[in-house]
């Protein structure tokens, strides 16, 4: 079988490249989306604890995606991109699918920072956050689906 660049980083170093690019971002995003629904479906009466875990995971999150984004960006795309290291257009679309989660986190973390958003309505808010979760876990199941294609089908 010949992997991905994808599934190739998640294989190497074992367990830590699992534990960093993939378990750490399925149990944050994981995380985020039950709490997110669970706030969306009692609004005002939710739990407190668990819009403090969801804002937590938000920013955390949002904070660590954009450093392994700025990480794999130097470590894998410049390189692979310079050298000509690329093993077909699903090896890249896997990748940067992959990366643009950063389009979504990124500003999840400043929304719930404060930093974005400033005068809009708690309603506002709370769209612009559920879209954000939602458009993370598109882009992060297409990079993954992507991710696992076997290229050896490809030639």
């Amino acid at each position: 079988m010949q992997m991905t660049h994808f599934m190739s980083l998640l294989s190497d170093n074992q367990p830590w490249n699992l534990i960093i690019f993939m378990a750490i971002p399925m149990v944050m995003i994981e995380t985020i989306a039950i709490t997110e629904l669970y706030i969306l479906s009692k609004r005002e009466k939710a739990n407190p604890t668990v819009k403090l875990i969801n804002k937590f995971g938000s920013i955390f999150f949002g904070l660590y995606f954009t450093g392994v984004f700025i990480y794999l960006l130097n470590t894998v795309v410049i390189p692979l991109t310079q050298t000509g290291g690329w093993l077909s257009w699903i090896d890249v679309a896997a990748v940067g699918i992959n990366l643009s989660g950063v389009l979504f986190l990124l500003p999840l973390a400043l929304l719930e920072l404060g930093l974005i958003q400033k005068n809009k309505s708690k309603e506002r808010k709370l769209k612009m956050h559920f879209m954000l979760v939602s458009g993370f876990l598109i882009v992060g199941h297409a990079a993954m689906i992507l991710g696992m294609v076997d290229l050896s089908i490809m030639s």
